[in-house]
C-alpha cells in the first residue's frame, strides 16, 4: 500500500483496487469527453451532470475526516445537515459537472432502511386501475 500525502497534511492510504478503480474513472471520463468532442451531434445534458461518490467507512469519524479532507483539497465549504437528519457532504462544480463527496451517517442510513423495510410487501395489482378511480395496489 501506497501513503498519499496531500496539501492538507493528511495521509490517506490507496488500497491496490482502488487504484484501479480510480485509473478506469479517469480514462472514462476523458473517453466520453474526448467522443463528446468529436462528435458534436450527440446531445448532452443542458444542465450538466453530478459525479458523487459517498465514503465507504464504517466509522462515522473517519468518514468525516474524509469529506473534511476532500473539502480542503477542492477548496470548498462542507455542508453538515446532520443536525437536520442530513449529510455530511462537499462539492465543487467544474464547467457543468460537479463532484461531491459524501457521507450519510449511520443514523439516516438506518432511517431510511426503516422506511423502506416494507417495500417488498406491496405489489400493484396486474389490472390496477381498469379506468376507474380508486385503490391502485394492496398489500401483498
Amino acid at each position: 500500500m501506497t501513503a498519499h500525502t496531500n496539501p492538507t497534511g493528511h495521509t490517506s492510504l490507496l488500497v491496490p483496487g482502488d487504484l484501479f478503480a480510480r485509473h478506469q474513472t479517469i480514462a472514462g471520463l476523458r473517453a466520453l469527453a474526448d467522443f463528446l468532442e468529436a462528435n458534436p451531434a450527440v446531445p448532452v445534458n443542458e444542465y450538466g451532470r453530478e459525479y458523487n461518490v459517498y465514503t465507504r467507512v464504517e466509522d462515522e469519524a473517519a468518514a468525516v475526516a474524509m469529506v473534511d479532507q476532500v473539502a480542503a483539497l477542492l477548496g470548498a465549504e462542507v455542508i453538515d445537515k446532520r443536525a437536520d437528519g442530513g449529510h455530511y457532504s462537499a462539492e465543487k462544480t467544474f464547467g457543468r459537472i460537479t463532484y461531491g463527496i459524501v457521507h450519510v451517517p449511520k443514523r439516516r442510513q438506518d432511517e431510511y432502511d426503516a422506511y423502506t423495510s416494507y417495500r417488498h410487501n406491496i405489489r400493484l395489482d396486474p389490472d390496477q386501475n381498469n379506468g376507474e378511480d380508486g385503490d391502485k395496489g394492496r398489500a401483498a
